[in-house]
């Protein structure tokens, strides 16, 4: 095994190649974290890296699809073999299953109506996409001195303000979308009570609304805007929190 190259921390973002990922590998990087661009095609992927490093920052790509345990593994090998050891994981890859999941004539909807291979794919992505990439990625988290886990969420995982009738998520039926964000949520408080005693941080943090394709670019945040908070979590100090749900404006109810 090689010894690690990067003094100042290596990171990993999942579905970095534009958007959030991108904003977030982008300040990582500027921060001084060799940061790897998660994408699963490699041509963007390395589009990505080559602006960043454009920028001065630090900035490779891998190739890396969450739903494919044979690129994560081959991801983690390499990963492995050049830097021994990951500082910095961010789980950004998503779906919202309206518009970017197959069939593309089906979307998330109220669960009367919501097509099941919807909800089976945007679970694949934003749920067990995230344990497959954290579980091939701890041996190389557990040998940082201060590894950090960031899980990308939604207010909409939340219970609580779905459950007021009157409240601003009311309106928005979801059976895929918004009940795999409230699964993340679980798996983080999961992920974070286990790796709690090993020093290594887990959070989940919810962006807001964003300008992205996922929304069909009606978000009014800007991705550099939403990667703040998720930079903030990837970068704690060892006394920082562990097990929560985050926004920029503090925390959210479960």
């Amino acid at each position: 095994m090689n010894e690690p190259t990067a003094p100042h921390g290596v990171a990993l973002v999942t579905g970095a190649n534009k958007g959030i990922g991108r904003a977030t590998a982008a300040q990582l990087a500027a921060r001084g974290m060799t940061v790897l661009i998660g994408s699963r095609e490699v041509r963007r992927g390395e589009a990505a890296a080559a602006g960043i490093r454009a920028s001065g920052g630090d900035a490779h790509a891998i190739t890396l699809d969450v739903t494919d345990q044979d690129t994560i593994g081959r991801a983690a090998e390499q990963i492995a073999d050049r830097y021994g050891r990951l500082d910095v994981l961010v789980n950004n890859a998503g779906i919202s299953g309206s518009g970017n999941a197959a069939p593309q004539d089906a979307v998330d909807r109220v669960p009367s109506a919501v097509d099941l291979r919807v909800v089976r794919e945007v679970f694949e992505v934003n749920v067990f996409g995230v344990i497959a990439v954290t579980n091939a990625m701890l041996p190389l988290l557990r040998r940082s001195a201060a590894a950090r886990i960031v899980n990308l969420t939604s207010h909409a995982a939340s219970l609580t303000l779905y459950a007021d009738p009157a409240g601003p998520l009311a309106g928005l039926p979801s059976a895929a979308y918004s009940p795999s964000k409230t699964a993340l949520n679980a798996i983080t408080l999961q992920y974070a009570n286990e790796l709690r005693a090993e020093g290594i941080l887990v959070n989940a943090v919810a962006p807001g609304y964003v300008d992205t394709e996922i929304n069909g670019n009606t978000g009014i945040l800007t991705p550099a805007e939403a990667a703040e908070p998720i930079v903030r979590l990837a970068m704690l100090e060892g006394d920082g929190p562990t097990g929560g749900f985050h926004s920029a404006d503090g925390p959210l109810p479960w």
